[in-house]
């Protein structure tokens, strides 16, 4: 879905003020390295300000009116000085840059103006890198770049001293619960998937992934056992979590989702309520939240936090879980 220059400025309005003044004093740098984490705006924020350059009818002397023949076919990906690198299977490889700078050694198709996009710029091999550097060393006024990174290390020194560098902020929960909302996923999943993790693209992923969904309920019942016995606590363990949760990876995840039902019973205690994200189970938290008291909630929290340390350490899972369930139990921190 496109978004617009004042929906992507909710998200990244720092970046998006050093545009707005480089287009407005015309000023546009000749290359630019947008890194930040996945799902945080860059591609788009890329293609709006190659609108800008291109646009007929621009909105405030910056804003894309995104209803010009330029705007709607940069939008539809058909712009023929509009040009877009990506990986070719795990790397940008040489013959990839020599023949964009092939397609930029030509006039214009339209007017002077080129835009050139590569996406996971630090995925260039040694060689593509390296002939990327000459194109950026010999700079055509009329030509813009954005180079798009998750891992801007991973670039030569030589190429980011090339580029203005601008970094993107990863998104506040509230901003992602808005973005995944509006893009179809559950009102009632979105504050969730929004603490576990600041990129949308994992998000989306998460929100149609069965594994997690089970994942959920599993968390949720071993709650709900807690509260029986260390029989019954032990018996799902054996039974639902070692089964499901296998990786050391989805240990952890469980470990956060377990986390974050501690935390909803906290913001229940302390009239908090908007900021639960089990959202729907939250009538059957708010029963248990009258069950315990803010101490004990802290050191099961305290608990948790400390069985993900040990998981980090390479202490054994099963071992790990067995221990952390006697402790929430207990209600009783440990270092």
């Amino acid at each position: 879905m496109v978004k617009t220059w004042d929906q992507l400025n909710e998200l990244q309005p720092t970046v998006l003020k050093m545009l707005k003044n480089s287009l407005l004093k015309k000023r546009v740098a000749h290359a630019y390295l947008l890194e930040g984490i996945r799902g945080t705006g860059k591609k788009e924020i890329a293609l709006l300000i190659t609108k800008a350059l291109f646009c007929d009818s621009l909105l405030e002397g910056y804003k894309p009116c995104e209803s010009c023949n330029n705007c709607r076919r940069i939008n539809s990906g058909n712009h023929p000085d509009v040009h877009k690198v990506e990986p070719d299977g795990l790397s940008i490889k040489k013959q990839q840059i020599q023949d964009l700078q092939e397609e930029f050694s030509k006039k214009g198709v339209e007017s002077l103006r080129k835009v050139y996009m590569i996406s996971d710029a630090d995925k260039m091999s040694v060689s593509a890198a390296n002939s990327l550097l000459k194109f950026l060393e010999e700079p055509s006024s009329q030509t813009t770049a954005f180079l798009l990174s998750e891992q801007p290390q991973q670039l030569l020194p030589t190429i980011l001293s090339r580029c203005q560098i601008l970094s993107f902020k990863p998104l506040s929960p509230q901003a992602m619960i808005q973005q995944l909302t509006e893009n179809g996923v559950n009102p009632m999943n979105a504050p969730l998937l929004a603490q576990l993790t600041n990129s949308m693209d994992e998000a989306y992923e998460l929100n149609g992934d069965d594994w997690f969904a089970q994942a959920q309920k599993i968390v949720v019942k071993l709650y709900e056992v807690l509260k029986r016995g260390p029989l019954e606590a032990m018996v799902t363990l054996q039974g639902d979590w070692f089964s499901h949760f296998k990786e050391k990876e989805q240990i952890n995840r469980g470990l956060d989702l377990l986390l974050l039902i501690f935390k909803d019973l906290l913001y229940i205690q302390l009239d908090k309520q908007e900021q639960i994200v089990f959202k729907a189970e939250s009538d059957r938290l708010r029963q248990y939240a009258l069950e315990t008291s803010g101490r004990r909630l802290s050191d099961q929290m305290s608990a948790i936090l400390e069985a993900k340390r040990k998981l980090s350490a390479n202490m054994n899972p099963q071992l790990m879980m067995e221990e952390l369930v006697l402790n929430l139990q207990e209600g009783s921190s440990f270092v």
